[in-house]
This record gives structure tokens, C-alpha cells and sequence, in this order.
């Protein structure tokens, strides 16, 4: 059964990797340990991308292929992998509604830990979130 990730896009660190990862259509991660969180992305694995302060900006369904490029001049530091039906949201889906999302199909004591550059979600609540995007977020 596919996998749902949420990826944090690094813009607190550098705001150019978010503008890349939708102008690519990719998921990234920079650095050790971060950048490895990308390997253990799998072929149709559900990824949302996330904006700090904003919520998911995007979404798009793994390749499972992941490449490997330099990141500001330091060799092999960005892990990335091209997503398939990748879409950008016209409205944000911001954490509180994520998090109502996902209360809805568990219940009322589940959370979701934010400060982390990669977060694992189960696949129920991810294709919940899935729909949710289908439905209210897009163009």
C-alpha cells in the first residue's frame, strides 16, 4: 500500500527551494540527515509539499526515482524526486484544517507534529487530505 508524506519545502532556510520544487514539480530535501528522508520515498507514495505558515501548496504521486544534485556548491546535498500529477493548490490547505481533516477519519486526539522536514501520515488520512485538495484547493 502507497505511502503519504508530507515535505516540508526549506523556505525558511532558502525560499529558492520552494519556488524550485513547484517550477520542478519535485519533492527535496537538503543535507544530512534531511536530503536521506527523500530515499525512502516509493513509486505512487502520495506527496504533499508543505509551506511553513502557509500549510500544502502542492501535491503529486512519487516516481520512486530519486536523483541527486549539488546544493549551493557543496557536492550532492539535495535529494529530489519528480512527482507525477503534480498540482499546485490555488488556496492553501493550511494545518488546522489538515489537522481537522485527519480528526475527522481518527479522532479528536490526533496531531500531527509540525517541526519536522518530513512527516509520515497514514494512507487513510492522506487520501482524506487527497480529497479534500480535489475538491476545495484547486484551479
Amino acid at each position: 500500500m502507497p505511502k503519504v508524506y508530507l515535505v516540508n519545502t526549506n523556505k525558511t532556510n532558502n525560499p529558492q527551494n520552494e519556488s524550485e520544487m513547484i517550477y520542478e514539480k519535485k519533492v527535496a530535501a537538503y543535507y544530512s540527515p534531511w536530503k536521506y528522508y527523500i530515499d525512502e520515498i516509493e513509486a505512487n507514495d502520495l506527496v504533499f509539499l508543505y509551506s511553513n505558515n502557509k500549510g500544502i501548496i502542492a501535491r503529486g504521486i512519487a516516481t520512486g526515482i530519486v536523483e541527486v544534485k549539488d546544493a549551493d556548491g557543496n557536492p550532492d546535498e539535495e535529494h529530489y524526486m519528480h512527482l507525477d500529477r503534480f498540482e499546485e493548490l490555488e488556496v492553501p490547505l493550511p494545518p488546522s484544517k489538515i489537522t481537522e481533516i485527519a480528526q475527522s477519519v481518527t479522532d479528536a486526539n490526533y496531531n500531527i507534529k509540525w517541526n519536522q522536514t518530513m512527516i509520515h501520515i497514514p494512507y487513510f488520512i492522506g487520501l482524506k487530505i487527497w480529497q479534500f485538495i480535489t475538491r476545495n484547493c484547486l484551479r
